[in-house]
């Protein structure tokens, strides 16, 4: 048994071991790449032709940088002497600075009946008021239960007041349709 859990815990070591080593490293660097013939970019961004790898690696070495391989598809592979710490922390800084500026909007729902009385209707579209002047979209829901969907007119004229209730504010994206037994519309929030 104690065997066992040995060769379950070694597994799940090595796994753990490999599945970083590959998170963390996506560029071939300095020993790493194999390649007899490489095109050479300096840190300055300048070409430096096409040479071995060994020699490559000897001017990386010589400037204390490594040798990274930018893109290994091309004929003969393009590799650039870098500092590849530096590259790995502006990367991640790019992809921080990238999600920030990703607005994210997220869809508020709102539920109706067709039967709703006039005070919770304003009631709901207060609530809608709040979520769209955050700037969020709305989603409306009005939902038919048995013999209410014989009176599809009536949902209509409940989705028009709630639109109307809201209009100042919002506006929908497109006009109201039916999804099963339920009469959906979307409010964007005015600009």
């Amino acid at each position: 048994m104690v065997c066992v859990r040995i060769a379950y815990a070694i597994r799940f070591f090595i796994f753990n071991i490999t599945w970083r080593c590959l998170t963390i490293k996506e560029l071939p660097i300095n020993e790493e790449i194999r390649d007899k013939e490489i095109r050479l970019i300096s840190h300055t961004g300048e070409q430096l032709g096409i040479m071995s790898a060994r020699e490559a690696q000897i001017i990386a070495n010589d400037n204390n940088l490594d040798l990274v391989k930018i893109s290994p598809n091309a004929k003969p592979p393009v590799c650039k002497i870098m500092d590849y710490g530096k590259y790995k922390y502006e990367q991640s800084r790019k992809e921080k600075e990238s999600k920030k500026k990703q607005k994210t909007i997220t869809v508020k729902e709102i539920r109706l009946r067709p039967a709703i009385e006039e005070n919770d209707l304003n009631t709901k579209a207060k609530q809608a008021v709040k979520f769209l002047t955050k700037g969020d979209k709305v989603k409306v829901e009005l939902r038919f239960r048995g013999r209410e969907l014989g009176h599809k007119d009536a949902g209509i004229q409940v989705i028009n007041k709630f639109i109307d209730c809201v209009k100042e504010v919002g506006t929908p994206a497109k006009p109201p349709k039916f999804e099963g037994n339920k009469l959906v519309v979307i409010l964007d929030p005015k600009k």
